[in-house]
């Protein structure tokens, strides 16, 4: 089953390459939301981009903690698309079908590898939003393709370019199986961390 691109969020923390592939989907016609740092590397290279607190009628807020934590986004997401259902529930709410989501997380094993780092810039580094799309995403596999990794970026720009803009299933699925394996590895990281910190001081010690 082929599933054409045309809307797709993109929001990382690792921005390699990131503004040359929102540009070559622009290039197919596709429309890019975006979020804070991204959404600034994606407008400065040239490239049409639009912010996310347009799509989800909310300012990003709280520093940043809370941006595409709203129905408009994960509705876009996990709605099954040839669900009368769903649907008009889409219509109903003015909810926008999200076809791609582009998603790496906050560097967390890069934060607390940092000597003398304190629980709360480590805490501050434990990403909310990212793996909630990236799970919703790999969920609805069927209907999104999802991409973790700025490796698979040609990747999926082939297959696009080879389908009229278009991904097939297999491709989708095995997208979604990086998704969950890498979301598996971060929250074991965070895990293992905070099983190294002291309940009553906060310190950080190691067995």
């Amino acid at each position: 089953m082929l599933i054409k691109i045309r809307r797709a969020i993109i929001s990382v923390t690792d921005k390699t390459g990131v503004a040359e592939f929102a540009g070559e989907l622009n290039n197919m016609g596709v429309e890019i939301i975006s979020t804070g740092g991204t959404a600034k590397v994606i407008r400065e290279a040239g490239v049409p981009v639009k912010d996310v607190s347009g799509l989800t009628g909310f300012p990003e807020m709280m520093d940043g903690r809370v941006k595409t934590l709203h129905p408009r986004v994960h509705g876009g997401i996990l709605a099954i698309r040839d669900n009368p259902s769903h649907i008009r529930q889409m219509d109903e709410n003015g909810i926008l079908p999200i076809d791609m989501v582009v998603v790496n997380l906050y560097a967390f094993e890069e934060t607390v590898a940092r000597p003398g780092v304190k629980l709360d810039e480590a805490i501050e580094n434990i990403d909310i939003g990212g793996p909630a799309m990236l799970r919703s995403s790999a969920k609805n596999f069927r209907y999104v393709t999802v991409i973790v990794d700025p490796s698979d970026y040609q990747y999926v720009l082939d297959e696009l370019k080879a389908n009229g803009g278009a991904t097939c299933i297999a491709t989708r699925f095995r997208l979604a199986c990086k998704v969950f394996a890498a979301t598996y590895h971060y929250d074991q990281a965070i895990a293992q961390y905070l099983d190294c910190i002291d309940p009553d001081t906060h310190a950080y010690f190691k067995d």
